[in-house]
C-alpha cells in the first residue's frame, strides 16, 4: 500500500514538473472550433455534394479527418458541458438544453479545459455561443470568466434576434448591443482581434470559438444564399449558412497564417450534435446515419471532426477510431502536460495515441444518457464496433426544457430496459438488432452499461422545479425563409 502511495505521489510530481518545465515555445497553441447543429453529412469533405465548404475541405486535406467522431450528447448545452469538462454531462447535472434564466448550469466546482490550461500558463479566450448556464451575465451562476476564460465575447444561447445584426453579445460582462454583420463573421473577427491584440504574447493560448451556425433562426448573407438557387428559400438559407460559417472559419485560419502561428497551433473542428430534427424546413444531413439531433442513434451524436497539428498529423489522413467530445479535455491535458483532475471521474480518454498510429485504451466506454431524447431509446454505450442502446422505465418525456418533479424523479429512479445491439462496422444505420444473435456480447455490454448508468444516476445533481418563460422564443425574428 505504501509503495503504491509513493508511486502515485511521484507520478503527480512528475506531471506537475513537466507542466511547469515546458516553455511557451514548446507548448502548442490550441484552437477548438465548434459548429452548432452541423450534421455528419453537412460538409463536402464528408460526402455532401450539394454544399460548398472549400475552407473546411482544405483544412481536412491538411490534417486528420475522423469518421467516427462523436459529440458528448445529442443536444447543445450537455454536449458543450461534456467537451469542456471531460465528463458525461449527466454526471455534471446538465440534462438538457438550458433556456435563459434556467437554474441549470455548470457549477463552479467543475473544472473546464480553460480553467486547467489557464492555471498551466495559457492565455484563454471564448468567442461565440456559451450555453453552459441559464442566468447569463448574472452573479447567481458562473460565467465564462469564472470557468477559466481571460477574455469572453459570448451569447447565452443563440444569436438574437437571428444571425444578422445580433444584439445579445456580452464582452467580459459588458453588454455590447447591436453588432453589425452576420454572427459567424462577428465571432471570427472577435477571435482574430484577440489573437492580434488581446492575448498575452508571452504565453501559449487556448481559443474556443463557438459558431451559432447552422442552428436556427438562420440568417445568411445573399452572397452565400445565391450559391444555392431553389424554389424553397429555406434550402438556400440553410446551405448558404453553412458556407457562411465555412468562410468565417477560413478567415480565422488565414489569421493564424498571417500571424505565423500555424506551425505551433493545434486546431480541432467539430460540432455539438447532429443536424436539426425539426425547425423550419430542416435541410441538415446526417449522411448515412440513423436519426438526427435529439436522438442517441448515431445521426444525433456522430459529427464531423477534423484535427490539424503540423508536425503531428499527416495531411489528408482518415481515422475510424471512435473519439468523443469528452475526450478533448484529457487529450489537451496530455498534449500540454497539464495534470488531469484526480478528485472526480473523468469519462473521456486522451486520443493522442491515434497520432502515433496506436489505438485508444479506454477505461470507460463511450456513453450517452438523454432522458428527454426524441426516440424511446435514452441510453447508449459504444465499445469498439459495437453499440448498445436502452430505453427507460417511466414516461417518455420528449422535448421541452422545463424542470418538473416528475422529470427529476425519472433522472434518479428510471431503470434500463428494452435493449438494442448493433455492429456499427457492418450496420452503420443501426437497422439490425443483434441482441439475440450475440448473447454473450449483449450480456457483457448490458452489465457494463448498468454499472455506468447506476454510478452516473447516483452522482447526477438535480435542480429546483422551473418553467421556462420563453424569453428567447419571444425575441426571435424569423427571416423570410419561414414559409
Amino acid at each position: 500500500m505504501y509503495s503504491r502511495l509513493v508511486l502515485s505521489y511521484l507520478i503527480v510530481c512528475t506531471l506537475l514538473c513537466s507542466s511547469s518545465d515546458l516553455s511557451a515555445a514548446e507548448r502548442p497553441n490550441i484552437v477548438v472550433v465548434l459548429a452548432d447543429d452541423l450534421g455528419y453529412g453537412d460538409l463536402a469533405c464528408y460526402g455532401n455534394e450539394e454544399v460548398f465548404t472549400p475552407h473546411l475541405d482544405q483544412f481536412a486535406n491538411e490534417g486528420l479527418r475522423f469518421i467516427s467522431c462523436y459529440a458528448a450528447h445529442p443536444n447543445c448545452s450537455p454536449s458543450r458541458t461534456g467537451l469542456m469538462t471531460g465528463r458525461t454531462p449527466t454526471r455534471v447535472g446538465v440534462h438538457n438544453w438550458i433556456p435563459y434564466l434556467s437554474p441549470m448550469h455548470v457549477r463552479a466546482s467543475e473544472l473546464t479545459i480553460a480553467t486547467l490550461l489557464r492555471k498551466a500558463g495559457y492565455s484563454t479566450c471564448h468567442s461565440g455561443k456559451w450555453h453552459m448556464n441559464g442566468m447569463f451575465n448574472m452573479p447567481e451562476q458562473p460565467q465564462p470568466g469564472d470557468h477559466g476564460f481571460d477574455h469572453w465575447f459570448s451569447t447565452q444561447n443563440n444569436a438574437l434576434p437571428n444571425h444578422h445584426n445580433p444584439d445579445n453579445f456580452v464582452r467580459n460582462g459588458q453588454e455590447v448591443g447591436r453588432t453589425e454583420g452576420y454572427s459567424a463573421l462577428i465571432v471570427a473577427d472577435e477571435a482574430a482581434r484577440w489573437l492580434r491584440e488581446g492575448r498575452d504574447q508571452e504565453k501559449p493560448f487556448f481559443l474556443y470559438v463557438c459558431f451559432h451556425e447552422p442552428h436556427e433562426p438562420i440568417a445568411s448573407d445573399e452572397k452565400y444564399t445565391k450559391l444555392y438557387p431553389s424554389d424553397d428559400p429555406s434550402y438556400s438559407a440553410h446551405h448558404g449558412n453553412i458556407t457562411q460559417m465555412d468562410d468565417a472559419f477560413g478567415q480565422l485560419m488565414t489569421e493564424l497564417d498571417e500571424l505565423k502561428l500555424r506551425d505551433n497551433t493545434l486546431v480541432l473542428f467539430t460540432s455539438d450534435n447532429g443536424p436539426a430534427r425539426t425547425g423550419i424546413h430542416p435541410h441538415g444531413s446526417a449522411g448515412p446515419l440513423r436519426a438526427k439531433k435529439g436522438h442517441i442513434y448515431d445521426g444525433g451524436i456522430r459529427v464531423p471532426g477534423i484535427l490539424r497539428w503540423p508536425g503531428h498529423t499527416t495531411a489528408g489522413t482518415i481515422s475510424d477510431e471512435p473519439i468523443c467530445g469528452v475526450d478533448v479535455l484529457p487529450t489537451l491535458c496530455d498534449i500540454t502536460a497539464t495534470p488531469i483532475p484526480t478528485d472526480r471521474a473523468i469519462d473521456g480518454t486522451s486520443f493522442l495515441p491515434i497520432l502515433n498510429g496506436e489505438p485508444i485504451e479506454r477505461e470507460t466506454p463511450l456513453y450517452w444518457h438523454f432522458n428527454f431524447a426524441q426516440s424511446t431509446t435514452k441510453v447508449a454505450m459504444r465499445e469498439g464496433d459495437w453499440k448498445l442502446l436502452a430505453t427507460l422505465t417511466g414516461p417518455n418525456f420528449g422535448g421541452g426544457a422545463d424542470i418538473t418533479e416528475e422529470r427529476t424523479r425519472s433522472l434518479k429512479e428510471a431503470k434500463l430496459k428494452d435493449f438494442e445491439l448493433y455492429n456499427l462496422k457492418q450496420d452503420i444505420d443501426e437497422s439490425e438488432n443483434l441482441s439475440e444473435a450475440e448473447p454473450n456480447r449483449f450480456q457483457n455490454m448490458r452489465e457494463r452499461m448498468q454499472q455506468l448508468y447506476t454510478e452516473i444516476q447516483t452522482e447526477t445533481p438535480t435542480w429546483p422545479n422551473w418553467k421556462s418563460p420563453g424569453v428567447e422564443r419571444d425575441r426571435i425574428i424569423w427571416p423570410d425563409y419561414k414559409k
